[in-house]
């Protein structure tokens, strides 16, 4: 009973569910504002990150980034949303460890897992994992010409795009 009861107090601590005493616990609703808190941290926190970055990428981590966004196409054609979130964090991680902020990178990673549901769900939303696909290129082709403001804008704007996006469903479902 002691591990379960700390389970879900965890799950509590972090959002998921609301705990109701003497009823139980319901998985808590993604609220719009919760969408547009995440996604403005992320957005701050990934730009700042891909500005620092931006000097540091090699050529070699370049490429790979090209191959990872090679990768979410295939997945976008067989509408593989699971495999493209995976490769998509994976894209993200590139840059985000070439910056060398050991801490800012665990700190974007805890955050991307607590709201890995936020993620799935935009990423989910019809034409978006092809809109991704063009930011990546966009973002990746900047970070080529070493375009820091720019780099830090268009990763900013990726992020903006995904709560756009998923705050209007959320609405519309409302």
């Amino acid at each position: 009973r002691t591990p379960i009861r700390e389970a879900f107090r965890q799950l509590e601590i972090e959002g998921f569910i609301t705990v109701i005493p003497r009823k139980g616990a319901i998985v808590s609703p993604i609220t719009d504002k919760d969408v547009m808190d995440f996604y403005e941290i992320k957005g701050v926190l990934e730009g700042y990150a891909a500005k620092t970055a931006c000097g540091k990428l090699t050529e070699k981590e370049i490429q790979k980034m090209e191959h990872l966004n090679e990768l979410m196409a295939r997945c976008e054609g067989k509408n593989d949303v699971k495999t493209f979130s995976r490769i998509d964090n994976q894209f993200h991680d590139v840059f985000l460890k070439a910056g060398g902020n050991e801490k800012l990178w665990k700190l974007l990673h805890t955050l991307v897992q607590q709201f890995e549901r936020f993620r799935m769900g935009s990423i989910s939303l019809p034409g978006r994992m092809k809109e991704s696909i063009k930011q990546h290129k966009d973002i990746t082709d900047a970070f080529k010409r070493k375009d820091t403001d720019l780099v830090e804008r268009l990763v900013k704007l990726n992020a903006e795009k995904g709560a756009e996006l998923l705050v209007k469903e959320i609405l519309r479902e409302r």
